[in-house]
């Protein structure tokens, strides 16, 4: 059984990880948050003592600082904290390096984001065959596990892809992964996630369709959908992680990612777009120096936990899948319905950040427990997903399903 958890980096989702790994540290052992900014880790550590969410108290709640893309210090650090599951939780751009300092440390890794290079921005598909595949062969070698894109999307919405190929169909046609945010932050603009890598993902657009990639334009192809509880939402099509692994994993003929964002968000990121913020390539100063407009708009934005206290309404990210079951067309929708004022009740966080930060710690019970220890390297739907459906029903995040086959009428 392995224990002790080191999480890297100190943001929102890592945030939310770290207050459930501590309502599960029973399982999970002792927890330890590393960052480049350690009083940010020990903000996180203070949260979850105001909110008593320490489980066992005889367990370890502590905080390190450490350069994540230090590959030397990294392994040290795991092993200096006796670590045997590494939950990546920094920006986008460590990926590499902390699954480098996991395969040299011979332990688990897990992460809920794809790799990106700084100075790259959406590359040609697929993207994990860029950079993690890559080492799949090494982790299976040493006997590694390394869990990729363990958050909710990707994450959940590719469990519920395997759930889907399971239980529910004998052959799928479409899955549509729709996110859908009907909530208030009371900003006038911000981003929930990171801003950079957030605002990085609206460069183009990479969709599979009818078994190959599509590239589309940003926020060009638009539907609303009538989500459970939350109502009639505009989605737009948008390329993003999941489809990645799942293009390859899934026997579907189109697998589509849609993002809902409302007007107001749409414009004023046009607006920024147009002059130039959004873009990720350095700009000359008058006095020389030089800066990358998006790191600056990051500057400016609010910190995504920032808008936790006053966030209201709700979220629904779910799967619509169609096919057919016993010869007969089927369409579900897969799903889950987050209220952010009842995440800011539970650990501080908004509904965005809860998401994404809980379902990593059901990964890492799994693993802890040997139901998910793979010794190599997995996609999420590359593994069973019942067992870690029951624990988010358990720990937070429950999941809905509902037919959403018409009804044909009588004659």
């Amino acid at each position: 059984m392995k224990k002790n958890v080191l999480i890297v980096g100190a943001g929102g989702v890592a945030h939310v990880t770290a207050h459930k790994c501590a309502q599960n540290n029973d399982v999970l052992g002792d927890i330890c948050i590393a960052s480049r900014r350690q009083h940010k880790c020990d903000a996180i550590v203070e949260s979850i003592k105001r909110k008593n969410n320490l489980k066992d108290k005889s367990k370890k709640l502590y905080s390190r600082q450490i350069d994540a893309f230090d590959i030397p210090a990294m392994v040290k650090l795991i092993k200096e904290t006796n670590s045997q599951i590494v939950i990546n939780l920094g920006i986008a751009y460590i990926n590499m390096s902390v699954l480098e300092a996991c395969i040299q440390a011979g332990v688990a890794y897990m992460d809920t984001a794809i790799h990106e290079a700084p100075d790259k921005v959406c590359e040609d598909p697929p993207w994990y065959g860029n950079y993690e595949w890559k080492r799949k062969d090494r982790c299976k070698e040493k006997g590694i596990t390394a869990v990729l894109g363990a958050g909710f999307d990707p994450g959940v919405v590719n469990a519920y892809c395997a759930v889907a190929v399971k239980h529910h169909f004998d052959k799928i046609d479409t899955i549509d992964i729709m996110d859908v945010n009907a909530g208030n932050h009371g900003k006038y603009f911000a981003t929930n996630f990171d801003p950079e890598i957030n605002l990085r993902e609206f460069t183009k657009v990479w969709t599979w369709i009818d078994r190959k990639w599509v590239e589309e334009k940003v926020h060009k192809v638009k539907k609303v959908y009538d989500f459970p509880v939350v109502g009639k939402q505009p989605v737009y099509l948008t390329g993003h992680d999941e489809l990645h692994s799942l293009s390859k994993y899934i026997d579907a003929n189109s697998i589509r990612f849609w993002m809902g964002f409302g007007d107001h968000y749409i414009n004023v990121f046009n607006v920024l777009t147009n002059v130039g913020m959004t873009s990720p390539d350095p700009v000359k100063l008058a006095d020389g120096r030089e800066v990358i407009p998006l790191k600056v708009l990051k500057a400016v934005l609010p910190d995504p936990l920032s808008l936790a206290p006053n966030y209201t309404g709700k979220t629904c990210i779910g799967n619509l899948v169609k096919g057919t079951k016993d010869g007969k067309e089927k369409e579900i929708f897969i799903y889950n319905v987050c209220d952010h004022a009842e995440c800011y009740k539970e650990v501080e966080s908004q509904a965005i950040c809860y998401t994404a930060g809980v379902p990593p710690v059901a990964a890492a019970m799994l693993i802890a427990n040997g139901k998910w220890d793979a010794n190599t390297m997995v996609n999420v739907e590359e593994l069973d997903p019942d067992p870690f459906i029951e624990i988010l029903d358990r720990i937070g995040l429950p999941t809905e399903i509902k037919d959403t086959q018409p009804v044909a009428e009588k004659v």
